[in-house]
């Protein structure tokens, strides 16, 4: 594609540049925003006529399905901002375009980034005011809300994701407490496991909502971890600090026997280890 400026246009250009030189990146962004419009546009005519079998007015006998038109549409990218775009319609309207989902309104890296902010704690009204300058594109709260949900779901899969395939030699496992906005912003316990497989290596099996102190919670995230397929007949070693009956409800849903009780530096917190024999 070729761009053409007149002389008078691109004096007109560097005057108004003189006097406002941001203005530069405006125009620029605004160009390649029209370029990178007319490019999916051609691809997707492209992507239409594979569909199809033919060229743009060719003739084919036995055809039963032509060309209707197209429809205005709409998508932000990241670092561009929207684009315009002509998508092509079949008659038969079977025709899909693979280059843009058909109800997604801006890439999946948009997604991730309000998802990441709205980690920090900014609130989805505050993200819709800033993502005109972020992203290109003004969010409204509910279009924040819906990003926010799809990495709720991400998340949610994490946790409960089959545990089956990995072989466990040791857990290291605690009560934290998270700053979470439930309304305001409050701390909420998390049980916590992290594993050691075999080889060394390191990963969280769990992260849970529940009260640290009591047993019955504990329980419930053991039985959890072994429902997934937590493989506990593996596990050689558990490392915890003194939380009332965790020890207990530790042994009697690994099996354990208590082999020997090292006491930390802080006189505050005893470090318990339990041993198969």
């Amino acid at each position: 594609m070729e761009l053409k400026v007149s002389v008078s246009e691109a004096i007109a250009l560097i005057k108004e540049v003189e006097n406002v030189p941001a203005k530069i990146l405006e125009y620029i962004g605004m160009n390649i925003q029209k370029e990178v419009g007319t490019f999916l546009t051609c691809l997707m005519d492209q992507e239409l006529t594979h569909h199809m079998g033919r060229e743009k007015y060719e003739r084919k006998e036995d055809a039963t399905d032509y060309r209707n038109g197209s429809y205005s549409r709409t998508f932000c990218i990241k670092g561009i901002g929207d684009v315009k775009l002509k998508v092509p319609r079949d008659r038969d309207g079977d025709f899909q375009s693979q280059v843009l989902p058909r109800c997604q309104r801006y890439d999946e890296r948009i997604t991730e980034d309000i998802a990441a902010m709205y980690l920090t704690g900014i609130s989805t009204r505050t993200l819709s005011l800033l993502s005109k300058r972020l992203i290109g594109r003004s969010l409204s709260p509910t279009e924040v809300s819906k990003a926010s949900a799809e990495l709720k779901q991400a998340v949610e899969k994490w946790r409960v994701r089959d545990l089956s395939r990995e072989k466990i030699k040791y857990l290291f496992i605690d009560g934290v407490n998270f700053r979470m906005r439930i309304g305001a912003i409050n701390l909420v316990p998390i049980l916590v496991c992290i594993g050691v497989r075999e080889d060394g290596t390191k990963l969280v099996l769990s992260l849970q909502a529940g009260d640290k102190e009591s047993a019955s919670a504990w329980r419930e995230f053991f039985k959890d971890l072994k429902n997934r397929g937590l493989d506990g007949s593996l596990v050689q070693l558990g490392i915890m600090d003194g939380l009332t009956g965790l020890e207990k409800v530790f042994q009697e849903e690994f099996s354990m026997q208590r082999s020997n009780a090292a006491r930390s530096m802080s006189p505050e917190t005893c470090s318990l280890k339990f041993r198969k024999n």
